[in-house]
């Protein structure tokens, strides 16, 4: 089958006015535009990029909902409690409670528009912090965000809604009333002013901002980051133009299973502990619980002072995490035909390595983790040859912070009132995942705010009219 590829609007001439403007071609921007449209509002995407996708294309692990369809077809019943208090706990409590209720409570129906969209993830994983499995992926076990957006192009192609790149918006513009009502534009061409009735900011975090790190967190000014190089903030420098809130922006998260030792870094992602992967240290030996929350599991790493450490899994685990075939592509994945070979591999001591997994796997047959009491992943033991490794370190992954929305995405300023017109999804806006985002939430919650962003600028729009 031939690969999709997806052609901007690129000899296309922008309009003067459309209904609707989205900023960004993440998964939050996309799926506003497909839901925008179809309930009837004219929309036009613009990404400064060359590339599209944001940093959903570099999502592996899944997209969480609770109660979902394919959940029970696995024979998994689930709580939508459940899953709030896990997210909340995962977020040191510092969560939006009213975004996080709306985000829980609309899980399911996303996964369920996404089928209806031709987006089938049915099959499922596990992240850290949560209880059970809610991260959906697709059935051939295939990294998520490649996969989602990729299949969004093809719905937003189909629909012939306008997607142009190189295409940067620059500046927001009010009324006399403070409505939110064109936006100047930036292309090879020169500057273009566009009205609108709505405009919806999903331009993504700054995890690839060494400005706002260093503002924020000059703490992490030093740390590789698993983002894209785009992401940097512009869609909170646009939300500043108009005096909109800013909340959390010091809370940034760093992943703890990046691979770092080569001037590009690849997040390894999250789904491979959940399907069995353990860590061990230079001495071949765990020291924390993997299914921890990434908070945890990133300071666990750094306390090692070993420059990171290992993930350990066989052959069984690398089955049913087909992003390994990526990782091992290019060359992140040491191997071992024993754990003998592997221990000499990466440089531990084959007897602890040795011991460990054997612990390991009587715990797995037990479901008793006695040394950190792991209770999630532990559906495979390490015991399928060949054997594998891949050298991780901790780096900046996930900004919470970002601009304050109310649940209909609508912006908040600086007094907290609804700034009329303008509204945020996705990483740019902030709140929902408090002080730590649970693996499988970014996805689900681009997907989520991003179909409420398409329905609340509907909304707006035709009250305009």
């Amino acid at each position: 089958m031939a690969k999709f590829v997806f052609t901007p609007n690129q000899s296309t001439e922008i309009a003067n006015y459309y209904d609707a403007v989205i900023v960004g071609t993440g998964g939050a921007g996309l799926t506003a535009a497909i839901q925008a449209h179809e309930l009837g509002l004219q929309v036009a995407v613009f990404e400064k990029n060359t590339a599209l996708g944001g940093n959903t294309m570099r999502a592996s692990s899944g997209m969480n909902a609770s109660e979902s369809l394919v959940q029970l077809a696995e024979g998994i019943i689930d709580d939508k409690e459940d899953f709030y208090q896990e997210t909340l706990k995962g977020g040191g409590l510092m969560n939006d409670r009213e975004l996080l209720r709306y985000f829980v409570d609309h899980s399911a129906a996303a996964i369920d528009w996404l089928l209806n969209h031709g987006i089938e993830l049915t099959n499922l994983t596990i992240t850290g912090g949560m209880s059970k499995k809610r991260a959906h992926r697709p059935a051939s076990m295939a990294p998520v965000g490649n996969y989602l957006i990729t299949n969004a192009l093809k719905q937003v192609q189909q629909a012939k809604i306008p997607v142009f790149n190189n295409a940067e918006v620059i500046k927001l513009l009010q009324d006399k009333n403070k409505n939110v009502d064109s936006v100047e534009i930036k292309t090879a061409d020169g500057v273009k002013t566009v009205k609108t009735k709505a405009v919806l900011l999903a331009s993504g975090g700054f995890g690839s901002s060494k400005e706002l790190i260093k503002k924020y967190r000059p703490d992490l000014v030093d740390y590789k980051t698993t983002n894209q190089p785009g992401a940097t903030g512009d869609g909170l420098k646009l939300a500043n133009q108009v005096d909109a809130q800013l909340e959390q922006m010091d809370l940034i998260q760093v992943h703890p299973t990046a691979q770092t030792d080569t001037d590009h870094v690849y997040l390894i992602g999250e789904g491979l502990r959940g399907e069995g992967a353990i860590l061990v240290n230079k001495s071949g030996k765990r020291f924390v619980n993997e299914m921890d929350t990434r908070k945890i599991v990133s300071n666990a790493i750094t306390a090692l002072n070993e420059n990171g450490a290992y993930l350990i899994f066989d052959q069984s685990i690398r089955n049913n995490f087909t992003a390994v075939e990526f990782y091992d592509h290019i060359g992140l994945v040491e191997h071992g035909t024993s754990l003998t070979d592997l221990a000499q591999a990466i440089g531990v001591a084959s007897s602890n390595l040795e011991a460990t997994v054997k612990t390991w796997n009587t715990a797995v047959d037990s479901k008793v983790d006695k040394e950190y009491s792991r209770t999630t992943g532990m559906e495979r033991a390490i015991n399928q040859g060949p054997f594998f490794a891949i050298h991780i370190n901790p780096a900046i992954h996930y900004t919470m912070g970002g601009i304050h929305i109310n649940s209909k995405t609508e912006v908040l300023d600086t007094n907290g009132n609804v700034i009329n017109g303008l509204y945020a999804a996705g990483e740019v806006s902030g709140g929902l995942h408090g002080n730590n985002r649970i693996g499988g939430n970014s996805v689900a919650e681009t997907v989520v705010f991003g179909r409420q962003a398409g329905m609340q600028m509907t909304k707006f729009v035709r009250n305009k009219k």
